[in-house]
């Protein structure tokens, strides 16, 4: 097995350990955050009817104006804030943190600090 396959069979694992153990309803949808070289997304789901309920991203026009690139701290920072604030207005008050197979340190950490700021329990 060549060390690509190997590398993304590692995470397929880990996200699998990850995602038996985290599940979003309705009254605590899932967030789920995914990491890029280049960006960074996180979307509120609904695993119960399998539906997205909000998605922000550094790409988002709102949030990409504000950035100089949308692969570090700053982006996680402003992604984090923006999903809180929304989330807030759809009356979303508590959700379960999915970190997919990311390590939680760095932009995904920022990420979810920023979002509890906003007010999210989690």
């Amino acid at each position: 097995m060549n060390k690509q396959k190997a590398k993304w069979s590692r995470r397929a694992i880990r996200h699998l350990r990850v995602r038996k153990k985290v599940s979003g309803t309705a009254e605590r949808p899932r967030l789920s955050v995914y990491r890029s070289l280049n960006n960074i997304s996180a979307q509120l789901i609904d695993d119960t009817k399998g539906q997205t309920i909000l998605a922000v991203s550094s790409l988002t026009p709102e949030i990409k104006k504000e950035l100089k690139t949308g692969g570090n701290l700053a982006a996680a920072q402003a992604v984090g804030k923006q999903l809180g604030e929304l989330a807030l207005k759809k009356g979303i008050k508590a959700v379960v943190f999915d970190k997919g197979y990311f390590p939680y340190h760095g932009r995904i950490k920022a990420l979810a600090e920023t979002t509890r700021k906003a007010g999210l329990k989690f």
